[in-house]
């Protein structure tokens, strides 16, 4: 073969190689199955290497390995991205306009009425409850208005996806004749909170297949969303065992069934019924595509169902850790101002990083006011607002479901208000907020620690390193301690009361919360506009235009565009269409000077030249001879919204206007503006319509330095602008645009800017400024009125914006606000000057506002970190102002808490924990059982029979190690020495004061062998197995007995080495470690937080968390060992152990700690006992 033929072939198969490779580009970027198309393609490409060798071509090794790279990284690029198509950054928009809302669907059946307590007349799961809440929504003309989805009952083999057979069979044998009244009631004394009648198992079966065909419309888009008005409720049904009045899990199983029927990915179970469904949380404990988020009263455990495993720290396991999220309630008496905290500090974060496809909602209703096992105050009409925040989410496909609530009068308007919600009325206006408590900040807290390593979204907390030594009180005060405490009993009974075995409130209490209701529901506002949304538009706006620049963005299409847009996709059908007006003089002179009123009047009748050099006068203002007809326009069509809203012809408005208003001065226009139509409209509606609180909200991306100016002294408008800033940069290039603007004299507080320092955000940063600071400081707020400057140049595709959000975004953001005010919302166009996005943005809003599901956005999105910074700058410099903006404080960096894995079975874990505490009881014990410690021995009498535990070596060791004084091998002639005794006797009285708890935990440490020769010196009080006293706790005697004089009474035992005193350090290189205490104290009975020991327990003087000795598991010290915690103290006598220096310390910093567990376990002081000076 001659050269020039190899170099032919060399030449054909490179370029067929290279040919292939364009060809697999190609194909994977115009394919939707790109991973599968890239590896037929590199198939394609082995083969051609075949050909060229089979053609005896030789190409070189280095140009095939180098097109072998490129396919592996296309590849590799292709696997991670999944696509690699250009998208359409308006499609969502585009696909959201098929999207219109659909009929709410409602299931329920009379005959679930049939299920009540033969023996138990009063028993609070009972029909009323049923028909309590069907007889509310007929009442407020609801049912109606749904689409009603047939009842049926569950097969078996959908039952037997989360529930056992024999738990199916045991129930099915109850519909028998055979099965009395007495049988039935001592069938359900098996199960905690239950009662069984021969009609239970069909109406559960029933329950749960209504409960299936509600979700799975949902799914199908057969609704748009719905509820179930079903009983016996379900998630507290587990799988092998009836308990609190539930069979069956309704949600549990609907939501398996949509996973299984491939009708959803990711769903979002959302259970806010006031007791922990523990059940549901079994059921999903495990699995990444559900999210279980449960709100309920814990008080550390002493509340139903009484469970470790419904605290904070349970989280999920295996693929599933991070996806179960419980917000554990301690206290009673938690208000709409709590949940709704809850929900904005962490469910929602959560949820739009999720975005579920499906949510369902376990609605209890026993935390509504009245409810007698809730007790908890909240009012019905906060379902609606918790309600409505989700509605957003999944495309609206939302399915809600009855579980409790036994207020018949507060569960009856909750749950008909609920339903009210989905059919997309407005949320009716809530009382003013209370002040969110400090202990639902700490379980907040501690559930945002918990989950911060799985979600993206908590990222406003500061951080600390419990390592690090806090350097003032304000530092101090704002670390976050990470605390679990459980007072509950989880020992299952092997019968149960089924008579009597729940709350009754009195006489007294029933009249009061019945007149509370009343009240409530009489001032609660339900009116409802006839017409949902009113749109303004005036083609004669068109007029004002650049005439020397028709290239200017402010130009006359804008409006037409967005008009056109409504119209092309059906909306200007659906809603009322105002005509606009003028704005008089003498509204304009609301806000603006007479002045400058008469200077754009002016405008008409100028020359050109002279409108040049007007506007010239202006800062990015152009001028034409129809300029003061088209303001006038602008103003007075956004003022014929208002008064269509605030009349109750219209629930909210669209004003499509222009020119824009939100840079113009009182005296002066600015920023293509004019007028300020948004602060017209303002004080338009203080003035003439005597509304209160007015929130206008600016998401223009420059800032509305106009309304601020206006503003900042009064405190009946809230201004919230969020803007692009870009360290004063940014137009209008003020510094007053600033986070540090807040609002002077009496408006201070009532101006908070949000600026973004960088270009380039996006839809996370947005949702994170809402989530974070607009919602919470606008529900404080409690507005009358909102009103929007919808600029929209922070939308994708604005060149002067240079922002990232999306159209869809607008939709959202527009949704959450219509939950305020009675949805008495109004947008205003601004700016925006890409065609196609203001277009799309301005759509999305008016769908919102429609009640039209929004699409879903991107999963995972991430706030970038200038954006963190300014939130976070924003957050500290309003929190003084708001206080519900009190979720700022530092959490450990360091992993505190350990992963629970499995939920345990409660009869093995007793089991377990009784062998565990049967082994402690049967070990030899030391001298004295009243004091226990971490090192078993250093200060206590050693029993012979007992140095097995605690070897002669080790204590010589330890002993050295601490600097104790061990007193041994003394001679009695050394006793008999004046000077020696003399000189001992001197030296410690100068330390008796501050070793007086020493002295007095020696005292106790007398071996029964030494009990006669102490009672004997007075002390009456010192006796067997006293374990109920402290370290440091009082003598009864008549006088205390000194260190010296126990020390030589004593003596023989110190000679022989039958006892050894103990000196602790008196200071330590370790004690800056040691944090203060936490608001909660200290609570000596709280067992390890790793295998729920209480035998013997310390808590780290760092973190505060408890671990068992280890006599029991060693816990306290590997604690120590793995986070580099040194101090620790004993529950069993008070002392402090550091593991740094191997040595019991006693300090004056110390006191705290010792004084708080003191008081916790003898429920007085203890003694000071250093010297004042300390």
């Amino acid at each position: 073969m001659t050269e020039s033929t190899v170099n032919l072939d060399l030449f054909t198969a490179a370029k067929q190689l290279a040919d292939s490779e364009i060809e697999l580009i190609k194909v994977i970027e115009n394919s939707t199955k790109c991973q599968r198309t890239a590896t037929n393609m590199l198939s394609n490409v082995k083969k051609t290497k075949k050909l060229g060798k089979s053609k005896n071509a030789r190409p070189s090794a280095a140009l095939l390995a180098a097109k072998q790279e490129a396919a592996k990284r296309q590849l590799l690029s292709d696997k991670k991205s999944n696509n690699n198509f250009v998208p359409d950054i308006y499609q969502k928009a585009i696909d959201a306009y098929k999207m219109t809302r659909k009929e709410t669907g409602l299931v329920f059946d009379q005959s679930m009425a049939e299920h009540e307590c033969i023996w138990d007349p009063n028993y609070p799961e009972c029909p009323a409850r049923f028909t309590r809440v069907l007889q509310r929504c007929e009442e407020l003309g609801l049912m109606q208005r749904c689409k009603l989805i047939e009842p049926r009952c569950a097969t078996e083999n959908e039952l037997l996806s989360k529930h056992s057979q024999k738990q199916i069979d045991i129930l099915k044998t109850t519909t028998d004749d055979s099965m009395d009244s007495e049988n039935l009631e001592l069938l359900s004394s098996k199960y905690d909170c239950v009662y069984i009648h021969p009609s239970t198992y069909r109406l559960s079966l029933l329950a749960v297949g209504s409960t299936i065909n509600l979700v799975e419309s949902v799914c199908k888009s057969e609704i748009q969303n719905g509820m179930a008005i079903i009983r016996p409720p379900g998630h507290h049904a587990m799988k092998s065992e009836y308990c609190g009045y539930c069979f069956f899990n309704n949600v549990a199983l609907a939501v398996e069934k949509a996973l299984s029927s491939d009708l959803a990915n990711r769903i979002l179970i959302v259970d806010w019924d006031v007791h922990h469904g523990q059940a549901t949380q079994q059921m999903f404990y495990n699995d990444p595509r559900v999210v279980y988020f449960s709100i309920h009263r814990y008080e550390h455990g002493e509340f139903w169902p009484n469970l470790r495993e419904s605290d904070f720290h349970y989280i999920g396991d295996e693929l599933g850790e991070g996806y179960n999220f419980n917000v554990p309630l301690n206290k009673t008496g938690m208000t709409n101002a709590d949940y709704i905290a809850i929900f904005q500090q962490v469910l929602l974060p959560m949820a739009y990083e999720f975005q579920p496809d499906l949510i369902i909602v376990s609605a209890g209703y026993d935390a509504a006011l009245g409810c007698p096992e809730g007790e908890m105050l909240i009012t019905p009409a906060c379902y609606s607002h918790l309600l409505s925040s989700l509605l957003s989410l999944a495309n609206g496909k939302v399915a809600v479901v009855l579980e409790g609530g036994y207020c018949l009068k507060s569960l009856a308007e909750g749950a008909a208000l609920t339903l009210r919600t989905l059919l997309g009325d407005p949320c009716p206006v809530l009382q003013t907020l209370d002040l969110p408590s400090l202990s639902i900040r700490d379980t907040i807290l501690n559930v945002i620690y918990s989950h911060k390593p799985y979600w993206k979204c908590y990222q406003y907390q500061d951080t600390h390193s419990i390592n690090s030594v806090a350097h003032s009180k304000e530092e101090i005060a704002n670390r976050h301690v990470v605390m679990m405490t459980f007072k509950g009993s989880e020992i299952k009974l092997e019968k149960y009361d089924t008579r009597n075995c729940y709350p009754i409130q009195s006489k007294e209490t029933l009249e009061v919360m019945e007149k509370k209701l009343n009240e409530l529901i009489q001032l609660t506002n339900l009116y409802k506009a006839p017409h949902k949304v009113c749109i303004v538009y005036d083609e004669k706006m068109q007029k004002h235009c650049n005439i020397s620049d028709n290239s200017h963005p402010e130009k006359p299409n804008r409006i037409f565009s967005i008009y056109k847009n409504h119209e092309e996709h059906g909306l200007l059908q659906r809603c009322h269409l105002l005509q606009g007006r003028n704005a008089t003089i003498e509204e304009l002179s609301l806000i603006h000077a007479i002045d400058h009123i008469d200077d754009i009047k002016r405008t008409s009748t100028l020359k050109l030249k002279e409108l040049q050099k007007q506007a010239s006068d202006y800062n990015s203002v152009y001028l034409h001879f129809d300029t003061w007809s088209s303001a006038c326009i602008s103003a007075g069509s956004l003022l014929q919204i208002v008064d269509a809203v605030l009349n109750g012809e219209c629930q909210s408005g669209v004003a499509i206007v222009r020119p824009p208003g939100h840079h113009a001065e009182k005296d002066i226009a600015c920023g293509f503006c004019i007028f300020n139509n948004v602060a017209v409209a303002a004080m338009y509606a203080i003035q003439f319509y005597h509304v209160k609180r007015v929130l206008i909200i600016d998401w223009d991306v420059h800032h509305g330095n106009g309304t601020q100016s206006i503003f900042e002294e009064d405190p009946k408008i809230l201004y919230i602008s969020v803007h692009r800033y870009d360290n004063g940069n940014f137009f209008p290039n003020s510094k007053l645009a600033n986070y540090t603007s807040t609002g002077l004299n009496a408006g201070e507080g009532f101006n908070v800017n949000i600026p973004w320092n960088k270009k380039g955000m996006g839809d996370a940063e947005y949702i994170a400024a809402f989530q974070q600071i607009v919602m919470p400081i606008a529900y404080q707020f409690n507005p009358e009125l909102v009103l929007i400057s919808a600029g929209f140049d922070a939308c994708i595709g604005d060149t002067l914006g240079g922002c990232l959000v999306s159209p869809e975004l607008y939709g959202h953001l527009t949704h959450w606000l219509s939950s305020l005010a009675n949805g008495r919302i109004i947008l205003s166009l601004e700016g925006g000057y890409n065609i196609n996005s203001i277009s799309h943005a301005m759509t999305m809003c008016t769908k919102a506002l429609l009640g039209d599901p929004l699409p879903m956005l991107d999963p995972n999105l991430i706030p970038c970190t200038s954006a963190i910074n300014s939130i976070n700058n924003v957050l500290k410099t309003h929190k003084k102002f708001w206080p519900n903006l009190q979720y700022g404080m530092s959490l450990p960096k360091e992993r505190l808490l350990s992963k629970f894995k499995t939920i345990p079975n409660k009869r093995e874990e007793q089991e377990k924990n009784a062998d565990k505490l049967k082994q402690i009881f049967m070990e030899p014990k030391i001298a004295l059982e009243g004091i226990e410690s971490e090192k078993l021995d250093l200060n206590l009498a050693i029993d012979k029979n007992c140095l097995n535990l605690v070897t002669d070596e080790e204590i010589s060791k330890l002993t050295c190690e601490v600097e104790n004084i061990k007193i041994k091998n003394f001679e009695l002639h050394a006793m008999k020495n004046e000077a020696v005794e003399a000189k001992r006797n001197s030296e410690l009285k100068q330390n008796e004061t501050k070793n007086l708890d020493v002295s007095q935990n020696i005292q106790k440490c007398v071996n029964e062998t030494h009990q006669s020769r102490g009672n004997q010196q007075g002390n009456s009080d010192i006796h067997e197995d006293r374990d109920d006293e402290g370290a440091a706790s009082s003598q009864s005697g008549t006088r205390p007995i000194t260190l010296s004089e126990y020390l030589s009474d004593n003596l023989q035992a110190l000679t022989t080495g039958e006892m050894f005193a103990i000196v602790p350090l008196q200071d330590c290189p370790h004690l800056f470690t040691v944090n203060e205490v936490p608001p909660g104290g200290i609570d000596v009975t709280t067992p390890c937080v790793e295998c729920a020991s209480i035998a013997e327990n310390w808590i780290c003087l760092q973190c505060y968390t408890v671990h068992c000795a280890r006599s029991i598991n060693q816990h306290a010290m590997q604690h120590a060992e793995e986070f580099e915690h040194p101090i620790t103290l004993s529950f069993s006598d008070i002392s402090v152990w550091c593991y740094g220096c191997e040595a019991y310390v006693d300090n004056p910093r110390l006191y705290a700690a010792r004084n708080a567990a003191h008081q916790s376990k003898f429920n007085e002081e203890l003694p000071w006992t250093y010297s004042e000076s300390a």
